[in-house]
């Protein structure tokens, strides 16, 4: 695939990255043609590998977030692991880290130390809670993220929480970190000026917790936990059909609910009956008003009720389990599958979701520990001997 159609072609991107966060804003910088350079521990590399081994003998994580990616390994603690890093940074565009609190600093990677010895570089920090304030020193995991935020608060059923099925709070911090890299990048290019960008886990996810927010801080209590069922709008959720399937549908509007009620529910009467004239009375009359719809969906079956429904314009959908996901029409319709090389093996990989018309994605090998570091070094001037002493000498 010629390179040069990437609009990210000629950026190069150095990352001190772990786990998720940083990872994913990196890969999608790799998607978009940056060169990206994952610096890794010699030996284990990022201990997201580890995490599991589902995907021919890899974590499910690590092949997600790292496609497209150079891997160089590297001891930060020797002075001449820390001297190549700082080599590699003195022709990069981007640095992105979310080591442990404190950990930069101590490298000589902080923002004001990179700033005075690369001034053209773009730093970006990825934190648990900011690397100011009184948890700046505090260690953060997305469901510990999402417990501070009141989303575990908000998640599961009224009988308890729970947490949600992905992570999050760490997919939120890599969306703003990829994003502000980008502006970051930007304004140097149109206006000569490097702008360092930050990051944290907690105000990505409390950006996303905006809605909650108002309604709590103006309504005088917190949306109730209610499954899949939704705190503002009724109805909406899920439904048990008369052959144990699971339908959700939604209502949004005065021109849907009437739709339901003549066309569906063969009730039209409902229509302005004062429990449900209204969203916010059909709120308030929520049990009520889905005992009716229980008892229309104990007479049919799930496929008979999404023909239904999408015949009077209601918006519905069966629930899918992941295998069913995996073998969406959709997907498959829309040609959104392609293969990417993992170490040993090939596994089928989702483009990413926007998409620049005449600009295909990058979707090259997810790397092994280590196997771009005799390359990168010897772009950086160093011998066959001097990789093979800086092996002996476990710096790279």
């Amino acid at each position: 695939m010629d390179v040069q159609r990437h609009p990210l072609s000629g950026v190069t991107v150095v990352s001190l990255e772990q786990a998720v966060a940083a990872p994913y804003a990196t890969r999608q910088l790799a998607d978009l043609g940056a060169r990206v350079i994952k610096v890794e521990r010699p030996g284990e590399g990022d201990f997201a590998r580890r995490y599991d081994t589902t995907v021919h003998g890899h974590s499910s994580y690590f092949v997600w977030l790292n496609r497209s990616k150079e891997s160089l390994t590297l001891n930060l603690k020797d002075p001449r692991g820390r001297e190549i890093l700082h080599r590699l940074l003195a022709g990069a565009d981007v640095f992105v880290q979310n080591l442990a609190p404190g950990a930069a600093g101590r490298l000589g990677l902080g923002t004001d130390d990179l700033a005075r010895r690369h001034p053209r570089l773009i730093p970006c920090t990825v934190s648990g809670y900011g690397t100011s304030g009184p948890w700046a020193d505090r260690k953060a995991y997305d469901l510990l993220v999402q417990c501070q935020t009141g989303l575990v608060s908000l998640t599961g059923t009224p009988e308890g929480t729970a947490r949600t099925g992905v992570s999050v709070a760490d997919i939120a911090a890599g969306m703003y970190a990829y994003s502000g890299a980008l502006t970051a990048l930007y304004t140097r290019a149109t206006a000569g000026t490097v702008h360092p960008v930050e990051v944290s886990l907690f105000e990505a996810l409390a950006e996303w917790m905006g809605q909650p927010a108002y309604y709590t801080r103006y309504g005088g209590s917190q949306p109730p936990r209610l499954g899949t069922r939704h705190a503002t709008i009724a109805p909406y959720g899920t439904y048990r059909t008369a052959d144990g399937r699971e339908v959700l549908f939604s209502i949004q509007n005065e021109r849907e609910w009437t739709a339901l009620c003549t066309e569906f529910l063969g009730r039209p009467e409902l229509t302005d009956d004062p429990r449900f004239a209204t969203g916010s009375a059909r709120v308030a009359h929520r049990e009520e008003l889905d005992a009716v719809i229980a008892e229309r969906f104990a007479r049919s079956d799930a496929d008979e009720l999404l023909e239904d429904l999408e015949s009077v314009g209601v918006a519905c959908a069966g629930v899918n389990d992941v295998a069913a996901f995996l073998g969406h029409p959709v997907l498959a319709a829309r040609d959104r599958w392609r293969e990417v090389a993992v170490p040993g093996a090939t596994v089928e990989a989702l483009l990413p979701p926007a998409d620049l018309a005449g600009l295909p994605p990058r979707m090259d090998p997810v790397p092994a520990v280590g196997e771009h570091t005799e390359s990168i070094l010897g772009d950086l001037g160093h011998s066959p001997a001097d990789i093979a002493a800086l092996r002996a000498d476990a710096v790279v």
